[in-house]
């Protein structure tokens, strides 16, 4: 009897997309949100942590798609935290290098990034079963929405908090500036208002397409 042979689906750009938008990491599964609440107080730290998360989201979901058939289930959990933790140890060692002040901000966070269920659950739910390819697309949309949504709150709280942008001054002099923003409970204020923005548009966005939905069912 001849052996089945499974064939992976092709990559699609829903992989991409849902990433961003659908199944943003913060704004819709709230996930990965020590590092959103604790280094987003200025757009630099928030950038920064996001980029390293989408290196090593992206390099972890390649070599454990490529090593998929070859890791034991009995310890596929600890082989995945090996992959990873290669890749944080990386990406440590190139944001020392590149600057000593930023790897002093991001503190014991960059090596928290081992932790973080958003990567560990992308590996194990997606790339220990899809191709290549679609590993790297879900891997490299999930990084962006995750970038994407710390830079929103590293934003806001470093304008409303210190009234700059990446360090250059974007408010009148004579701002009062909101200090409590760049404090622990100006994180929560923010992602509670990006939280809510996020549900009214989504709202908004489901409820124009279900009305769209009866009028394309009657043409037809």
């Amino acid at each position: 009897m001849a052996n089945s042979i499974t064939v992976d689906p092709p990559p699609s750009a829903d992989e991409f997309y849902k990433g961003l938008f659908r199944e943003n990491p913060v704004f819709v599964q709230v996930l990965g949100m020590c590092p959103a609440l604790a280094v987003s107080n200025t757009a630099l730290n928030a950038l920064a942590m996001g980029l390293a998360t989408l290196f090593v989201l992206t390099s972890s979901n390649a070599v454990i798609s490529l090593l998929r058939n070859f890791i034991p289930k009995q310890v596929r959990i600890a082989s995945y935290i090996l992959v990873i933790a290669t890749f944080v140890t990386l990406v440590d060692m190139m944001i020392q290098a590149i600057s000593l002040n930023l790897h002093r901000a991001l503190g014991a966070f960059i090596s928290l990034i081992v932790a973080n269920c958003l990567i560990l659950g992308r590996a194990e739910a997606f790339a220990s079963n899809n191709s290549l390819g679609r590993s790297l697309l879900d891997a490299v949309g999930m990084g962006l929405g995750f970038t994407f949504a710390l830079l929103s709150l590293g934003a806001v709280r470093e304008v409303l908090g210190a009234g700059t942008l990446f360090g250059v001054a974007v408010l009148p002099a004579n701002f009062e500036p909101w200090v409590v923003m760049l404090l622990p409970s100006g994180g929560f204020l923010t992602l509670a208002g990006w939280l809510l923005l996020w549900n009214v548009v989504e709202q908004r966005r489901s409820a124009a397409s279900d009305a769209a939905s009866p009028r394309m069912e009657g043409a037809t």
